[in-house]
């Protein structure tokens, strides 16, 4: 299936409800199966990577498959690992090549009973879930941020509790920081003990009502659309942001000031949700620097954005995005050439665009790899490009169910072609 989204006739003035965040939805999933409660988050994402865990959660059954769900994959497993019980884990074909071999070294470590079902270090996974002994582990920090949430959030479990040293540069600190932060919220204590050092003592989690908050990540698209559109007289609502957010992804604000996008809190008397209000300005910058190290999951909303707003950019910490849904750096880079624009890069960790130009195809087709990330971060181009063609667009369920539709709420038309 390809949809076709067409640029909105009128500036964009909405109020767009976002999804709830995934990050925390999935995190206090986990952590509330562990306090035993049997009241559910509030606010969860309705995203499919939140629903397998839910599922799961509430059937338990012996094979768990998680179809693309990286996080679910994660933080099962070191779930299932101190759960009484047999189980299998198991996903998509893409999610077989996805390794789990640190967090699963780790895990046994501390005398987890987890067997590879196919090849060695990649799902699927056999796991008798038992009690865990803990004490020290020591694990790399320049790897996925999920092997050490999932890790960290099953620790108060622990027999000895744990002490987490994390080797090498640590990267997505602030999902790491989010999981403590969703830890303490259920009544645990888990700290920073060094600049490389967790330490969990061993405790319970204490049942409680927890609201979700609204994704910073998903709004990183609603950003682009206003910075690309060629109007400042745009206006955007986006209610459910919270401006002492623990999520990483909030940071992209402060990125999207340098390109005249504005962000304002606002929270009326008798309105229980903050909102965020966006308004376009006039942008002098030429080139962008910036270490995505803590955010890479916006990386592709800027690799998208940047070239079309003839500005050169140089992106580093990009590493992780070689394990994602899918190459990352080798799908962006292919994909912006279909549309006239050259990007390159020296090594894993970084992507850079010098203003180099190439042919661009008569009628592109900006294919998805399966990656909801790149759906997103490529429709709103039809602002400057007048109309663009998405292979596969309802990959954007992993995060966003509802994108296309907002999109059509702000005036873009969304067609559907096989």
């Amino acid at each position: 299936m390809l949809y076709t989204i067409t640029s909105p006739a009128n500036p964009i003035n909405a109020c767009i409800y976002l999804p709830a965040s995934k990050s925390v939805s999935n995190r206090s999933l986990i952590i509330n199966a562990l306090s035993k409660s049997i009241i559910i988050p509030d606010n969860l994402s309705d995203c499919d990577d939140t629903k397998v865990i839910i599922d799961a959660l509430k059937n338990m059954p012996y094979q768990i498959n998680v179809d693309a769900a990286g996080t679910a994959m994660r933080f099962m497993t070191a779930l299932l690992s101190v759960t009484e019980g047999e189980h299998v884990i198991t996903g998509n074909e893409r999610m077989k090549h996805r390794p789990i071999g640190v967090l699963v070294d780790a895990l046994r470590s501390i005398g987890a009973n987890i067997t590879y079902e196919e090849e060695e270090g990649f799902p699927p996974l056999r796991i008798i879930g038992k009690k865990l002994k803990g004490g020290h582990i020591e694990m790399a920090g320049n790897i996925s941020s999920q092997y050490i949430s999932a890790l960290l959030m099953v620790a108060p479990v622990f027999e000895e509790g744990l002490e987490l040293h994390l080797k090498n540069n640590i990267i997505s600190r602030p999902y790491i920081d989010l999981t403590l932060h969703v830890m303490h919220e259920y009544g645990v204590k888990a700290e920073w003990t060094d600049v490389d050092t967790i330490t969990v003592p061993v405790q319970q989690y204490k049942a409680r009502h927890y609201y979700v908050e609204n994704d910073w990540s998903a709004s990183s698209y609603w950003y682009e659309m206003i910075a690309l559109h060629k109007s400042n007289n745009v206006e955007l609502l986006l209610p459910g942001l919270m401006d002492c957010s623990r999520q990483g992804d909030s940071a992209l604000r402060y990125i999207f000031s340098l390109l005249g996008v504005k962000t304002f809190f606002e929270r009326k008397k008798n309105d229980s949700l903050p909102v965020v209000k966006l308004s376009k300005h006039t942008c002098m910058l030429k080139h962008l620097d910036y270490n995505f190290i803590n955010q890479p999951d916006i990386a592709p909303t800027f690799i998208a954005l940047c070239p079309l707003l003839n500005m050169s950019f140089h992106f580093t910490g990009l590493a992780s995005l070689k394990i994602k849904e899918t190459d990352r750096i080798e799908a962006m880079k292919c994909e912006m050439r279909k549309l006239g624009y050259v990007l390159y890069n020296n090594n894993d960790d970084e992507l850079r665009w010098d203003g180099k130009r190439c042919g661009i195809e008569s009628e592109p087709i900006i294919n998805t790899y399966g990656d909801h990330r790149i759906a997103m971060a490529f429709a709103p181009l039809a602002l400057r490009l007048g109309r663009i063609t998405i292979n596969d667009p309802n990959v954007v369920t992993k995060s966003y169910p509802l994108f296309w539709k907002d999109l059509k709420e702000v005036g873009f038309k969304v067609e559907e072609r096989c």
